[in-house]
């Protein structure tokens, strides 16, 4: 007689033998996904071990690291555009608004010494980094300038703007700057009828240098016509112009009759 103690206890059967599959499988999925793990296209990944950075920032694909003890983090590499709104004082004291559009991107290579100094994710790279030169090479340039001429030289404004705030995140070399373009100028309405007079008065200028350029040149010209004629040049003009009905001719220069008056009277050639 078989003891029922004895069948019920029974580790033995197919089903504990597919139990103990089931488990190892999920134990191997697991694993897995604490090591292997994918970059997007356009970013790299910061690995730390036991939250200390380790190697190079990870390019885009799959990668592989420690399981339990490593962590990675994110960090976009592509161009970000970014609007500030901004105001700032002018040299004579007038306050203007604007909108400063920064073009940036992280670079890769820097992507560790980011994480560990600065920044531990995308969100905290503009606040932190871009910002701050921005804001400084705005206040800088502005500076320097009268309100006329800022509203005058706008663009060149703009240029001199874009290599400042180069100039600054050069310092630290987290990014790169490619590009900036300052839009949407805001001034007081009592300065923008100072700011035509100035552009109309510029226009006139000009339009009385280059008059007088133009005059220049045509004296000149006609100076060196002057020196350059002779008698023989004025009867060769003559003759290319001449329609074969004239009344009077001039002589010949160099003939007998040259010095003298006309030589031909009512003729024809």
């Amino acid at each position: 007689m078989q003891s029922p103690l004895r069948s019920a206890g029974s580790p033995d059967g197919p089903g504990a033998t597919l139990s103990l599959i089931a488990a190892v499988l999920v134990g191997i999925a697991i694993l897995l996904s604490q090591t292997v793990f994918i970059v997007p296209a356009g970013n790299v990944a910061v690995v730390t071990t036991l939250g200390k950075v380790t190697g190079t920032p990870r390019s885009p694909g799959a990668n592989i690291k420690a399981p339990l003890v490593q962590n990675t983090s994110l960090f976009d590499v592509r161009t970000q555009v970014r609007p500030e709104q901004f105001s700032t004082l002018t040299k004579d004291l007038q306050v203007i608004q604007a909108t400063a559009t920064v073009k940036y991107a992280m670079k890769p290579a820097e992507a560790g010494r980011i994480y560990e100094t600065i920044a531990t994710d995308d969100q905290q790279i503009y606040p932190r980094v871009i910002q701050p030169s921005l804001l400084k090479a705005l206040k800088s340039v502005f500076s320097q300038y009268e309100l006329v001429t800022i509203a005058t030289e706008w663009n060149s404004i703009s240029e001199l703007v874009q290599e400042k705030v180069a100039e600054e995140l050069r310092k630290f070399d987290y990014v790169s700057v490619q590009g900036l373009d300052l839009t949407g100028l805001q001034i007081a309405e009592e300065y923008r009828a100072a700011i035509e007079q100035k552009q109309i008065a510029e226009q006139q200028l000009l339009r009385a240098q280059t008059e007088v350029l133009i005059a220049e040149q045509e004296a000149k010209r006609y100076e060196t016509l002057n020196s350059s004629l002779d008698d023989q040049v004025l009867y060769k003009l003559f003759l290319d112009k001449w329609d074969g009905q004239t009344s009077v001719v001039p002589a010949l220069p160099g003939t007998a009759g040259g010095s003298g008056n006309s030589v031909i009277v009512n003729g024809r050639r």
